[in-house]
């Protein structure tokens, strides 16, 4: 069961600005999410309404899940000094 990815637009702002290797990095992850969007590594944020974030490397996606239209929204994309400002 496959799930769809949306980026907000903002997340999309956020992938553009990053160098090349981190943004490669970033969307390789973010694919693997639309088969298993709840990997191991993942964790759901405390403060937030029930948004998951994933590490890769030094960089974090933010991202929901709506298991009932099988969508993975990417919320942010960012290094993680930044992300959760």
């Amino acid at each position: 069961m496959s799930y769809r990815i949306d980026i907000a637009a903002p997340a999309q702002r956020q992938l553009r600005k990053l160098d090349p290797q981190a943004r490669r990095r970033l969307q390789a992850a973010i694919e693997l999410l639309a088969e298993e969007p709840r990997p191991p590594a993942a964790k759901m944020l405390v403060n937030s309404d029930g948004a998951w974030r994933v590490r890769v490397g030094d960089y974090r996606l933010i991202y929901d899940i709506e298991d009932d239209r099988l969508v993975v929204l990417v919320l942010a994309a960012g290094h993680r000094r930044e992300i959760y400002r």
